[in-house]
């Protein structure tokens, strides 16, 4: 969990609050090209509404409360890039929606390649309407020992609030409508 009370010695009321789930798993493809990736598939369909879960728990909300999401993952060293979109990409995206109650947006994501204690930054944007410029924000995360060669760690944020006195233009988060992802 993160959260935010004071920004540039302002109160934030309520503060902005952001939680990440982190799952350290073993890397079934480490170490060898295989032209299937579909078991990595699986794992990202049963991570997207485990981790998804766990940080709108860890908010202390009703799922229709969240209001951004996204996904990040870095392989260890003995895997490769396409084992972190296998897990990201086809199937993670429709549990962690279901988790936070729709999600019309595409979920932002980022991958890298890393060792133990590597970090991450999960991006964050508006779960249902793109356009919202007050949602886009990130979320560092890592763990001291992974991932380690043979492993991939995957994080999900999700958030109950966008960035505190957010003041560049754009859709609000009250003016989204999330009929398209976009507005």
């Amino acid at each position: 969990m993160e959260t935010t009370h004071t920004e540039m010695g302002r109160p934030v009321n309520p503060p902005t609050r952001k939680a990440c789930a982190i799952a350290v798993i073993a890397n079934p493809c480490a170490g060898a090209f295989s032209d299937s990736l579909a078991e990595l598939e699986d794992i990202g369909s049963e991570l997207g509404g485990l981790l998804g879960d766990m940080c709108v728990k860890a908010l202390g909300i009703a799922p229709e409360q969240a209001q951004s999401y996204g996904k990040a993952a870095i392989v260890g060293e003995n895997g490769e890039w396409e084992h972190a979109a296998a897990i990201l990409h086809p199937k993670l995206g429709a549990p962690l929606r279901a988790a936070v109650e729709k999600g019309a947006a595409l979920v932002p994501s980022v991958k890298k390649l890393g060792g133990q204690g590597a970090r991450i930054d999960v991006p964050l944007g508006h779960k249902d309407a793109a356009y919202v410029r007050s949602h886009f924000d990130g979320m560092e995360v890592g763990l001291p020992d992974a991932p380690r060669a043979n492993e991939i760690l995957v994080a999900v944020a999700v958030t109950d609030s966008g960035r505190p006195f957010p003041r560049v233009g754009g859709l609000t988060h009250e003016q989204a409508e999330g009929k398209d992802g976009l507005r």
